[in-house]
């Protein structure tokens, strides 16, 4: 054979070589490096939420009775952190504790109530006269988007009269500390409409002055003082 044709034998066997090995290296690369993403985090799922919502409703009929564990908000509170993490198993699990307690403790209360009617004798008779010890509330009230107090106060359900606002406003001071800036997840106690509070409440409403969002008004704390 010619120099010249083993010249181009040996060409042709390395251009096919590092083609193969080419090939190769590419195929390697595109096994071993895989593109990753990272799960992104939603918050709550709808039933973490609805669990949690449970949780507080039952809890607040346990405060109302004066017979709230301890703990029980607090929990609540874990699961309301944990579903904002993602931790929306963890979330549900706590909630349902939390909505345990609350009845364990509202079925303590019944429990008492019928043991007192039925040692005295005269539940019924205190309870016809107006004796019977009764909460100051009304019920509770969950936050959601866009409420305000003049608004939740409107409500039939509520007072049907949004000049009220300033009751549920005093009843909840420990957790708005701006009466015109609350927030979607609070939970509220709705106190009774009565007397001399009810006419102290439509009189701030009305004589209130200038407010800004973000601000404590020195008429609020005034009110709140009262």
């Amino acid at each position: 054979m010619k120099l010249t044709d083993l010249l181009k034998v040996a060409a042709i066997a390395v251009f096919t070589t590092g083609f193969a090995v080419g090939c190769a290296s590419d195929s390697s690369e595109t096994m071993t490096g895989p593109e990753t993403t990272e799960a992104k985090c939603e918050g709550a799922t709808p039933e973490a939420k609805n669990a949690i919502y449970a949780a507080k409703l039952k809890n607040a009929r346990a405060r109302n009775l004066g017979y709230e564990w301890r703990d029980t908000a607090k929990i609540i509170k874990e699961a309301e952190q944990a579903a904002a993490d993602c931790e929306n198993v963890r979330a549900k699990i706590l909630a349902n504790k939390a909505e345990e307690q609350a009845a364990d403790a509202i079925a303590q209360y019944e429990a008492q109530q019928a043991a007192t009617g039925d040692s005295t004798g005269d539940t019924m008779a205190k309870e016809e006269t107006g004796m019977a010890s009764e909460s100051k509330y009304i019920g509770g009230y969950l936050v959601v988007a866009g409420d305000n107090l003049w608004n939740i106060a409107g409500q039939g359900s509520v007072y049907g009269n949004p000049y009220q606002w300033p009751l549920i406003y005093k009843a909840n001071s420990d957790q708005i500390k701006d009466a015109d800036l609350i927030f979607p997840g609070q939970y509220f106690n709705i106190p009774k409409a009565m007397g001399a509070d009810s006419a102290a409440a439509i009189e701030h409403a009305k004589t209130r002055g200038a407010w800004s969002v973000g601000e404590t008004e020195a008429s609020d704390i005034q009110y709140l003082n009262q």
